[in-house]
């Protein structure tokens, strides 16, 4: 099967991704195809910021980081691992995991602790929605949207009652503090920086 020939509005699980041989990038949310663009260059950039900032504070410590491409698989409310009942692969531009039993092979099976997305024109409504309800369902302790035309970022705390809180955006005048790794601080002065 070719990109070209799969069903749009189709539903697929985990065990057709496996199956699939060319070469498009594509996530799946909730069993719905969506196809990833290669990333622009500010893009690319703010991500190497990010991902710098984090492997350094992650040195001596438990957790992992991970960049794009890298499976992520949620399951839908059964917390099953079974390959026919995967219904999310995401490939987040930067997710940390401090549970190191949830890697394998292939990526990871559940929830990051941390997932940073960097929106780019045509992502936003993925990102904002739907991969906002997919992280909230699973668990996904703390969500951080990147948004590099205005410079700033959203972050999202699960609750103890497992609903997101929106926190006061962050902008490159200031210094990003991790709610579940509160060591973590970035200067987003240096993450915008052209």
């Amino acid at each position: 099967m070719t990109f070209a020939e799969l069903d749009l509005n189709g539903t697929y699980t985990y065990a057709d991704y496996l199956k699939w041989t060319f070469e498009e990038r594509l996530e799946i949310i909730k069993g719905k195809i969506f196809p990833m663009s290669a990333p622009a260059r500010i893009h690319q950039r703010i991500s190497w910021k990010f991902t710098e900032a984090i492997v350094k504070f992650l040195e001596g410590k438990k957790c992992e980081a991970y960049t794009a491409p890298f499976d992520v698989r949620l399951t839908p409310l059964k917390r099953d691992n079974s390959s026919n009942k995967v219904h999310t692969v995401v490939q987040p531009d930067l997710c940390v995991i401090c549970d190191l039993d949830k890697l394998d092979d292939k990526g990871c099976v559940g929830a990051p602790d941390l997932i940073i997305e960097i929106l780019s024109p045509g992502n936003s409504r993925k990102e904002m929605r739907e991969k906002y309800e997919v992280y909230e369902e699973n668990g996904v302790k703390e969500y951080w949207l990147v948004e590099p035309q205005d410079k700033c970022v959203f972050v999202y705390v699960l609750n103890e009652a497992g609903k997101y809180i929106g926190l006061q955006p962050v902008t490159d005048e200031d210094i990003l503090t991790s709610t579940t790794f509160p060591d973590l601080q970035i200067d987003l002065s240096r993450v915008f920086d052209n």
